[in-house]
């Protein structure tokens, strides 16, 4: 496997060894799921980006859903966080309030933008999540076979079977 996996890298940089291309590079997804569809039939001629499986993506859809809920939400937050540690700067300013309540508003601030940041980065992992439930081509290739079949279920976390096998195309 380890040997595939090193001839699928080594193939997609352009190394083509004639025991490597023999084998053929078995590829699955990054995220687990539900095969929803296969795309390709064995002997077909596919070309680097070609979807070839696609999974179920309800669940990765609502993951996203939730974290871009989530990151609305956040910014909110740090907009009453920033109008609180405007309205702190002006009082302290004008000598109203005292240092710690300003320096309370910079930390609800500074811990609103974090969440910020973090919802951010949520959501840029749940998109590619779902974007991870399509199946590409990573090189020219023709498909040697397709083990995977609609409702396969993939574990990404586990060693997961290999849901389309490709052999490179010279």
């Amino acid at each position: 496997m380890k040997s595939r996996v090193v001839a699928g890298l080594l193939t997609g940089l352009g190394w083509m060894g004639a025991a490597w291309a023999a084998d053929g590079v078995e590829l699955t997804t990054r995220v687990s799921g539900v095969v929803e569809s296969v795309l390709v039939k064995p002997g077909q001629q596919v070309r680097k980006g070609a979807v070839l499986l696609r999974l179920d993506a309800t669940v990765l859809r609502a993951r996203f859903d939730e974290a871009a809920a989530e990151l609305a939400r956040a910014e909110a937050d740090e907009a009453d966080a920033r109008r609180d540690l405007d309205r702190a700067q002006e009082l302290f300013d004008r000598t109203v309030s005292s240092t710690s309540e300003l320096d309370a508003a910079k930390t609800r601030h500074a811990r609103a933008q974090a969440a910020v940041d973090a919802a951010k980065a949520r959501r840029v992992i749940a998109q590619k999540n779902l974007d991870d439930a399509e199946l590409k081509a990573p090189f020219d290739a023709r498909v040697s076979a397709t083990p995977g079949l609609p409702g396969t279920v993939v574990a990404a976390d586990c060693q997961p079977k290999p849901l389309v096998v490709l052999t490179p195309v010279r």
